[in-house]
């Protein structure tokens, strides 16, 4: 790759970074990026592994970034980021075996619900509901760790999106909050995935710690403008980004 290759993929990196860490869906930038500049020889495989090296070390810098400003129950939160790294590493195994052109229908319609239900609510992560009770909390959170980091290994796209509204929608938090607890999710599902390819396929470990320095990078600015604009602000761009989603994958499928 020539030196115009590096600075789309860096570029790319950055803005799926920041995207990222405000409402998840940066793989809807940096995905089709890898495969339009990495060579043709290139696996399928290779360029999601590669893809998770950069986006284990942008949620782990939004983790921290987050951590440091919102209170998390790590008692629950950290055993959900290791099921969800299991889920997610199920998914990758099984991801030969599963046609995905089954998934992305499936994914186009859950999208279209989420756009519908956050115009139709404006109220919905913007204004905090009543408390849920500890278990309703334990259940929402493990079973959204397991599907969603199942979902993480198999295609990808969105993941801290659906964790996002998952926790807005059924325990009531706010945008910023529910953020904060995706990333937790999400990078035990990115660290499933990714130790799960990296003992199968070739990953482009160089071009994978280029493209992680720049998503970092991307990450902690997202993460602290989340933080300081709030949950208007993540609202506003979670729809900006559902609808974008919605776009690329219905071009995948139907154009």
């Amino acid at each position: 790759m020539g030196v115009g290759d590096w600075s789309v993929l860096l570029s790319a990196a950055l803005a799926a970074g920041w995207v990222d860490a405000v409402v998840g869906g940066g793989g809807l930038i940096l995905l089709p990026a890898l495969l339009l500049v990495t060579p043709a020889a290139t696996t399928q495989q290779t360029i999601l592994a590669t893809n998770k090296l950069a986006a284990v070390a942008g949620t782990s810098a939004a983790v921290v970034t987050f951590a440091r400003k919102v209170p998390l129950r790590w008692r629950l939160m950290a055993p959900a980021g290791m099921l969800a790294a299991a889920g997610s590493a199920c998914g990758a195994a099984v991801v030969g075996l599963i046609d995905k052109d089954l998934f992305v229908p499936i994914v186009l319609v859950v999208l279209v619900g989420v756009a519908i239900l956050v115009t139709a609510r404006p109220t919905v992560g913007v204004v905090i509901g009543e408390p849920p009770t500890r278990r309703r909390i334990t259940v929402v959170v493990i079973t959204a760790a397991v599907a969603i980091g199942f979902y993480d290994g198999i295609l990808g796209p969105g993941t801290g999106t659906f964790l996002i509204i998952a926790f807005a929608t059924l325990l009531g938090t706010e945008f910023v909050r529910s953020a904060a607890m995706a990333k937790v999710i999400n990078l035990g599902s990115n660290l499933g995935a990714l130790a799960f390819f990296s003992l199968t396929v070739d990953v482009l470990w160089a071009l994978g710690f280029a493209m992680a320095a720049a998503n970092v990078a991307g990450s902690v600015v997202g993460s602290r403008m989340a933080l300081a604009r709030g949950a208007g602000f993540v609202r506003v761009v979670l729809l900006v980004v559902v609808v974008a989603l919605v776009i690329r994958l219905g071009w995948q499928q139907f154009g």
